[in-house]
């Protein structure tokens, strides 16, 4: 009889650490693994031109797109906007660094490119707020072109022609021809 009433407590004292456990396991905050990725906020950037300068004239335009990831904390010292700050970037890596030789562009190495924005935007920001860098567009759009649609009778939109194969311009960023 003694055994008996042993094993019945035996059996309720299991129930009763396994229903208390359950319970706490189901009442924990689940860890997300892409939490890292929700802290996160998109940036859009602006469609910037950049004059490429060819024997002492301009010999075409950059025309680029580049968005961010950044993290939801912002920098302390409050400075100019992320838009201005990443333009003054890309002027300094593509016409002060001279990053994409227009002759090969088969050589552009786009992760270096990114990862050079980023530094770049980290250094002058104070920290790492850039977690990741969005290359929306680039594109070359040369003067020979322009000239030819400002002398036609009728104006047509201009496709700047891709530096990184197999990245084609958003259907929005067709430039429009000044009238």
């Amino acid at each position: 009889m003694v055994k008996l009433v042993l094993t019945g407590l035996w059996v309720c004292a299991i129930t009763l650490a396994s229903v208390y456990f359950s319970v706490q396991m189901a009442t924990a905050p689940a860890v997300d693994p892409n939490a890292d990725k929700k802290q996160q906020e998109y940036v859009a950037g602006e469609t910037v031109s950049i004059p490429v300068i060819d024997k002492g004239g301009i010999g075409g335009y950059f025309v680029t797109k580049i968005s961010y990831m950044m993290g939801k904390e912002q920098p302390k010292e409050p400075g100019l906007p992320l838009t201005e700050l990443a333009t003054d970037e890309l002027y300094t890596l593509l016409v002060g660094n001279k990053v994409v030789d227009l002759a090969h562009t088969d050589r552009f190495d786009l992760a270096a490119f990114r990862a050079d924005i980023k530094k770049g935007l980290n250094e002058r920001l104070g920290g790492e707020f850039i977690a990741n860098v969005l290359v929306e567009q680039l594109g070359y759009l040369s003067k020979d072109e322009l000239s030819a649609n400002q002398s036609a009778p009728v104006k047509k939109n201009l496709k700047p022609r891709p530096i990184v194969e197999g990245m084609e311009p958003p259907p929005g960023a067709v430039l429009k021809a000044a009238e």
